[in-house]
């Protein structure tokens, strides 16, 4: 297959044409000295250019530095590095630091926002942030409580601050931004909640909102023309999302929009995927439950959706499909195509054509996955694009309060939200997976603002059958979708991947090991133990003509919730807390930056 032009050389091509995003945005990411943005790109492909730390060398890594964070629980997300500064989050109360590359990591200035700590009652699955964005000279924070700061990137003043939900109805923050052009792009958690999903665009220079556009509902509250947005190469009609429910339920329907975004300049389109329909059992929500569980295309300039597909219509699993599109320019079947690749949390991963959002590839990305046979891919059947459930794992067909056993995935998907990396090296993405099944016993719930809304009882264990572990690292061929090798892990790898042209491919795991593996065969090339499981995402970053890699540990998150909150009932953490009861024996709590380097 002959490689072409990925997301990561994209961004490079565009950063003098300013015609098409962001200058500031674009020429920091141009610089591959630098982590400008959470996911390497605006293509979400995590692959860096620095190639001094490589195959042949990696294992002679050694400890850089550390700098503790003073925080506990889960620290996702990583540093962000623009010239001689590095910026560390925190996650709740979410704490921002400055720290002077020049001056061993010397703190510049410290952001420390003072939250109402009941925000906390209200956060699904752990304190967790996924990290800071950087535009026009501007720190952008969204706080827990859903507060969005532009903070001055070199003093810490707040520039401007602007509310973007209210926890008291259940609305809390997890998530990125994403700054496009001279908007920043924001989405909301609370899927839990009876939370109606949304993503709004705000004005970079004063925070002002400028378009929102709801998962569900009506056609002009969700920026959709009936006519022109498509699903499947089809216009999507009208009322589509309203008369896919019943009565009003879409009003607390869930659809929230706490995963990561992407972007394509060429076509002026922001990709993100919508979470779970509220509430979990599934009998209480008739019908298709649109437009949770879907890819969204929308204009950056207006949000008006250009097309959708809905990977798990009426979900009776809570899939959420908030994970990472990942866009590359490659060849399917001899011809070029502008592609966009996604590993849900169904356990399905995902190649489309991002610019007509045509379904190109639909294939199970670990083979335990149980609750469907496959997706239809005959565009002649009236079932064109739709999974076939298997009745036996049907939580909806066999009804409430009846427990459907050995599901898989379990509800924290094949993959949650820990993002994926592409190599143009190798043309292969490179993805942390969990390989966990469930039992899932639904039951009737009221819905009350602000109090859970989730109507489910769920237990989590290692898929029967298989290594005894509860992860695998694998490399996947999105053209084919086949996997080429993958890497067995005692637990999920919850941390977020990190391909170099040295041919490395970093990750961490909960246990809080940093590995580095060829990116080739897979082999272990490097390994080493941090002081808190890793569920931050790998970066790198040159400084004084040398690289360097970071990961931030502090075990936390859905997989390690039991811990990072104290929870013993094996139920709790919605079921993840008995499944990873014996990560306690491994790790402990504990927020830290672990930066590595090569020795001389």
């Amino acid at each position: 297959m002959r490689k072409l032009m990925t997301g990561a050389a994209m961004a490079l091509l565009l950063s003098g044409t300013s015609v098409f995003a962001n200058d500031s945005v674009l020429a920091e990411i141009a610089k591959p000295e630098q982590w400008a943005i959470q996911t390497g790109d605006y293509a979400n492909t995590r692959y860096s250019t620095l190639d001094k730390i490589n195959k042949d060398n990696v294992k002679d890594l050694r400890v850089a530095w550390t700098f503790s964070t003073g925080v506990l629980r889960g620290h996702e997300g990583s540093p962000l590095v623009i010239g001689d500064i590095m910026y560390v989050h925190t996650p709740f109360p979410n704490n921002v630091i400055a720290l002077d590359l020049n001056d061993g990591g010397k703190i510049i200035w410290r952001y420390e926002p003072q939250q109402d700590p009941n925000v906390i009652a209200v956060m699904c699955c752990d304190t967790v942030y996924r990290g800071l964005a950087y535009a026009d000279g501007m720190v952008l924070l969204h706080q827990a409580d859903t507060t969005l700061v532009a903070l001055d990137s070199k003093t810490g003043e707040v520039k401007w601050s602007v509310k973007t939900g209210d926890p008291a109805l259940g609305e809390t923050n997890t998530a990125t931004v994403l700054p496009v052009k001279d908007k920043v792009i924001v989405g909301v958690s609370g899927g839990e909640y009876g939370v109606r999903g949304r993503v709004t665009a705000y004005n970079l220079a004063d925070g002002k909102e400028v378009w929102k556009a709801y998962s569900t509902g009506p056609d002009e509250e969700m920026l959709v023309d009936p006519e022109k947005t498509t699903v499947l190469g089809k216009p999507i009609g009208a009322n589509s999302s309203i008369d896919s429910w019943e009565g009003d339920q879409w009003k607390i329907g869930g659809g929230t929009t706490w995963g990561w975004y992407s972007y394509d300049p060429e076509l002026n389109l922001i990709y993100y995927g919508t979470g779970n329909p509220s509430t979990w059992n599934p009998s209480q929500r008739p019908g298709d439950n649109k437009w949770s569980m879907t890819i969204m295309a929308r204009d950056a300039d207006t949000g008006m959706a250009k097309w959708f597909y809905q990977m798990t219509p009426h979900d009776e699993w809570d899939f959420d499909g908030v994970n990472e599109m990942i866009l590359t320019n490659q060849q399917i079947d001899g011809q070029d195509r502008k592609l966009l690749t996604h590993f849900d949390r169904n356990g399905l991963a995902y190649t489309m054509d991002r610019e007509s959002g045509e379904l190109l590839v639909a294939e199970k990305y670990d083979p335990v996955v149980n609750w469907t046979t496959g997706v239809d891919m005959d565009k002649n059947s009236e079932t064109y694009g739709r999974p076939a459930v298997v009745a036996e794992y049907s939580t909806a067909q066999n009804g409430e309060d009846e427990n459907t056993t050995g599901v898989c995935p379990a509800a924290l998907g094949t993959k949650d939200q820990q993002p994926a990396s592409f190599s143009p090296q190798t043309n292969l993405f490179y993805v942390p997976t969990n390989h966990v099944c469930m039992d899932y016993e639904p039951f009737r719930v009221a819905y009350t603002a602000g109090q859970p809304y989730v109507g489910a009882t769920l237990s989590m264990y290692p898929a029967p059958n298989s290594h005894g572990g509860m992860g695998n690292f694998i490399a996947w061929d999105n053209t084919k979708g086949e996997i080429k090798w993958s890497l067995p892990e005692q637990f999920s790898v919850w941390s977020g991947a990190l391909a170099t042209a040295g041919g490395v491919v970093f990750y961490g795991t909960l246990e809080g090991y940093l590995k580095a593996v060829d990116a080739e065969t897979g082999k272990e090339l490097y390994k080493f133990k941090t002081p808190s499981g890793i569920i931050g995402n790998v970066m790198t970053y040159e400084h004084g003509g040398k690289q360097y890699v970071g990961v931030l540990s502090g075990v936390g998150g859905w997989a390690g919730i039991g811990l990072a909150a104290g929870l013993t009932n094996p139920n709790e953490g919605l079921g993840a807390v008995g499944g990873y009861a014996s990560l306690s024996q491994y790790t402990e709590l504990g927020g830290q930056l672990t930066v590595f380097e090569l020795p001389g």
